[in-house]
């Protein structure tokens, strides 16, 4: 998988260094983490990384479109490495839990908006905001 990555960051002429290969394989396996998260992943495998090159490698990864930033509602900001399509998310409003969702129909459905008030649109964020079912389940159980 450290040749996709390396692939990856080629690609976008970015230099393949064990700090992007990091934080690209700990966002590979744990979607929606937050900074401190992704630092942590980090760090577990990798003592010497600071957390400065951690916020310069998200930074870096965010910019060259590598890796999206999410922050639904005034939450956290997340990370996640799926990229190019046109996904959403649900959002757990009890314990904060993010999920994707895929769009629901065609190509690209939400693309349209109603009114576009002359922007030219080439994004649109949904989030679906709920409960997960582990706090559903808990709340039954009260």
């Amino acid at each position: 998988m450290t040749s996709d990555f390396e692939a990856q960051l080629r690609a976008v002429s970015m230099r393949v260094t064990r700090p992007r290969l990091a934080v690209l394989a700990a966002l590979r396996d744990h979607p929606h983490v937050d900074t401190d998260a992704v630092i942590a992943l980090v760090r577990a495998n990798h003592p010497t990384i600071s957390h400065q090159a951690v916020y310069d490698v998200l930074r870096a990864l965010t910019d060259a479109g590598l890796v999206r930033r999410i922050q639904p509602g005034r939450a956290t900001a997340r990370y996640e490495s799926r990229v190019g399509d046109n996904h959403h998310h649900v959002v757990c409003r009890s314990c904060g839990a993010i999920a994707d969702v895929d769009c629901v129909v065609g190509h690209a459905p939400c693309l349209t908006a109603s009114d576009d008030h002359g922007f030219v649109v080439d994004e649109a964020e949904v989030v679906y905001w709920g409960t997960c079912p582990d706090c559903a389940t808990e709340r039954i159980s009260q």
